[in-house]
């Protein structure tokens, strides 16, 4: 029994003597590192690599001051009024207590009042006598009424509001300083980024002031994106994370070649996919939103439309790249110098158009009473326009009623067909999306119809169809339309 003891305790003790190595061999991976470390030669670095990382090192922390003493970090305070009534409501534990809520009138739902706090980056980009003006986003600023502005040496300024855009989700912030060193950045050409540049993200990741993380540029031209606005986008991989929203991406010059917006990701960290707001995008919006507190728009009238490989060929524009003016509002820019609904808009003051949203960027950023230069194609030939611009304003964009004419026309495929029960052979054109109050809907056209004819004549192909709606010589338009096996006329609409 005593020998049995005794290997017992040696063996424990062994035991014991193992743990201590492994415990003290790996709580630390330096330490881990350096046990064996004798085990293996050093390999000595060459002085020419030891040169080129030293002048990629200097260049690194040469861009990295020139640019940080700009960048800023943001507290945001916003007010909001909820519904802390029902299940749609914020959870009772934002607001006290539930069922404390107050009422402004008999039968109405209690409401809350409560204070929602972010926190972004910005880039200080302009100054005026005292007065500091950075840029951030839309979605960082939103409708703040309390912003912190945290310079890079940790000063601390009461910053203001001075406009917001949601469709660029751009916004301008300022701050008041006594002190002429607060250096502003130098602001690049976004025109000249090239996939493949060296760029840095420099902002606030997750709260960590001043944080600046290197890539390249992985795309240009990128579009989506959240809010629908109207951007397109610089794709990076260098390392972006919530709080780099409203930071500048920097080139190897130091200057601001884009404004960081948003991140593809399904973890909510950084996957190397950072999306960045081009600067040329938003260097008229900063001079908007310190004459007017907003960015104004220039309005063009049409509704415009990604074409369908589809389309393009039943329009004979295989290959062609631009946007399709499928509708126009009567009495706009457009209406008056003469677009169409059914052209294809393919240049703009000579630049060529690509996509939609580019168009729609380039349009906006014309000034009310510019005399805009636009080439189109109509039934296959190249036709110029110019074009008197006016300001954008929500009342005109959202009047419906001045849309002509008022939905969207396709081509008849087998898909369609069998869906509408319709015989192979029958021609016409697909009535899709009626908008309300519209020519269309005034007319009595209804989503599914199928028109066959214009004012009495034959309606073959979606070709046919704006060829024959831009015949101005007929004082009133009317449709025959295929419904539900019975062809019917539409009212006459004067135009």
């Amino acid at each position: 029994m005593r020998k049995v003891k005794t290997a017992v305790l040696l063996s424990l003790a062994g035991l014991f003597s193992f743990s201590l190595v492994v415990f003290f061999s790996t709580r630390d991976p330096g330490s881990a590192q350096t046990a064996f470390a004798d085990s293996v030669t050093a390999t000595s670095v060459s002085a020419e690599s030891i040169s080129f990382l030293e002048g990629l090192q200097k260049a690194n922390r040469s861009v990295s001051s020139a640019i940080l003493p700009a960048v800023v970090t943001l507290d945001v305070v916003e007010t909001r009024i909820v519904d802390s009534s029902g299940a749609n409501s914020f959870p009772w534990f934002f607001f006290g207590n539930p069922g404390q809520g107050d009422k402004s009138s008999e039968g109405e739902a209690p409401k809350r009042e409560y204070k929602s706090e972010g926190l972004g980056s910005g880039v200080i980009v302009r100054k005026s006598g005292k007065v500091y003006y950075l840029l951030t986003n839309q979605h960082v600023a939103g409708e703040a009424k309390e912003i912190v502005v945290r310079l890079f040496d940790g000063r601390e300024m009461t910053g203001t509001l001075v406009g917001a855009d949601e469709r660029k989700d751009i916004a301008l912030v300022s701050f008041e300083s006594d002190d002429a060193s607060i250096p502003v950045a130098r602001i690049g050409d976004s025109d000249t980024v090239k996939t493949g540049d060296i760029v840095f993200a420099v902002g606030a990741p997750l709260g960590y002031m001043s944080s600046v993380t290197q890539g390249i540029v992985s795309a240009v031209g990128r579009d989506g994106g959240p809010n629908n606005n109207i951007n397109d986008f610089i794709q990076t991989d260098a390392a972006i994370n919530q709080g780099n929203s409203g930071g500048p991406l920097v080139n190897i010059y130091g200057e601001v070649v884009g404004i960081t917006a948003w991140i593809a990701s399904s973890s909510g960290g950084s996957q190397g996919l950072g999306f960045s707001i081009p600067i040329n995008n938003v260097k008229k919006a900063i001079d908007d939103f310190i004459s007017d507190g907003r960015v104004k728009y220039g309005w063009l009238g049409v509704s415009l439309s990604s074409a369908d490989k589809t389309t393009l060929e039943a329009l004979g524009l295989q290959g062609r790249k631009g946007a399709l003016a499928a509708q126009v509002f009567l009495g706009s820019p457009a209406d008056k110098g003469g677009i169409v609904p059914g052209d294809f808009v393919v240049s703009l003051n000579g630049r060529d158009v690509k996509t939609v949203d580019q168009l729609v960027r380039d349009v906006g950023d014309l000034v009310s009473g510019d005399k805009a230069s636009f080439v189109v194609v109509r039934d296959g030939k190249e036709k110029k326009i110019d074009v008197k611009i006016e300001e954008r304003n929500e009342k005109n964009v959202s009047d419906s009623s001045k849309l002509w004419p008022g939905f969207m026309p396709f081509n008849l495929n087998e898909d369609i067909r069998k869906e509408l029960k319709i015989d192979a052979k029958q021609k016409g054109i697909l009535v899709a999306g009626v908008q309300a109050k519209s020519a269309a809907a005034v007319m009595g056209l209804q989503s599914g119809d199928v028109i066959v004819k214009i004012n009495d004549a034959d309606v073959q192909n979606i070709s046919d169809f704006y060829k024959k709606l831009a015949d101005k010589s007929a004082k009133e338009v009317w449709f025959d339309v295929l419904r539900e096996g019975q062809t019917v006329s539409t009212m006459r609409y004067k135009r």
